[in-house]
């Protein structure tokens, strides 16, 4: 662990001071079981073999389970930094093609009930941080909490998961008019998971598109279809992340089309994003400050 901190800590020295471009996306869902940290960690893997710097941070506090699915155990965990002052760099844990993640622990409750002193060191941390990566991915808990609000609504881009099932299409869709009531600009991208065939895939995303259009004035983008694909709960038997266990499997090709689709633009990130914008839009949430 110490040698992968001062790993960081170098490259963080190397960076210059030319302003930074980041892509930040949170993974959501309107209810649990539908396959939304399986898809946080495969699609944050699968950026990660493109070449690109991730970041995977597990705020599924109490349910989250990146490192379950992995097949690891992290030393840290960001409670481990709000309630032992290790730095935020020592508990960043590595992962497959050098995907970097945080695990949950059960921290997030107290970030937001931090005094002044932390809130800075957070904040100013992380802004550090951040400088050392193309994406962070966070992976929320299902549905929306007051704490959860206030890192979605500092992303770019959200991205929701939900099955054909009507029960998670109607839990889609109330957690996008939660998120909608609070910030009607922010981008909607859904997946569409454990899809029997493209066509029942289109025919959700479509109820649900056309949900939101109707209710909310606005459209949701597709990101894609994943297949309900048996190599999936194969691997999660394994504790091998399905891109690795199986990488031509439909599902490991669903994945790789997506980050292909959000990351493969060559020489530039989709959607740029200055590391002071989120910082900024994060401390005024959580701080309620400009």
């Amino acid at each position: 662990m110490n040698d992968q901190a001062e790993r960081l800590r170098a490259r963080l020295k190397e960076k210059d001071s030319r302003s930074h471009h980041f892509k930040t996306i949170a993974v959501v869902s309107g209810k649990g079981g539908v396959g939304k940290t399986n898809f946080s960690l495969n699609f944050s893997i699968s950026l990660s073999k493109m070449g690109h710097r991730v970041l995977l941070f597990d705020l599924d506090i109490g349910m989250g389970n990146v490192e379950i699915l992995m097949g690891r155990s992290a030393e840290y965990s960001i409670a481990d930094f709000l309630e032992k002052d290790i730095p935020l760099n020592n508990i960043i844990s590595e992962g497959p093609y050098g995907l970097n993640y945080i695990g949950g622990g059960t921290g997030l409750s107290h970030i937001v009930k931090l005094d002044d002193e932390h809130i800075s060191r957070f904040t100013g941390e992380l802004a550090q941080l951040i400088q050392n990566y193309d994406y962070i991915i966070f992976d929320m808990g299902a549905g929306i909490t007051e704490e959860s609000a206030k890192f979605i609504l500092s992303v770019q881009e959200i991205a929701v998961i939900t099955t054909p099932e009507p029960t998670s299409i109607t839990d889609a869709y109330s957690v996008m008019k939660h998120i909608h009531l609070m910030d009607d600009k922010i981008p909607f991208q859904l997946v569409i998971n454990r899809s029997e065939g493209e066509r029942e895939g289109q025919e959700t995303y479509k109820r649900i598109s056309a949900v939101a259009s109707r209710f909310l004035g606005r459209d949701a983008g597709l990101l894609g279809i994943i297949p309900d694909d048996r190599s999936i709960r194969q691997a999660v038997k394994q504790q091998i992340p399905f891109v690795i266990y199986h990488e031509n499997s439909a599902a490991s090709k669903a994945i790789r089309s997506m980050t292909e689709k959000v990351g493969g633009r060559s020489g530039e990130l989709a959607g740029e994003y200055h590391a002071s914008q989120f910082i900024s839009k994060l401390k005024k949430f959580l701080f309620n400050r400009g």
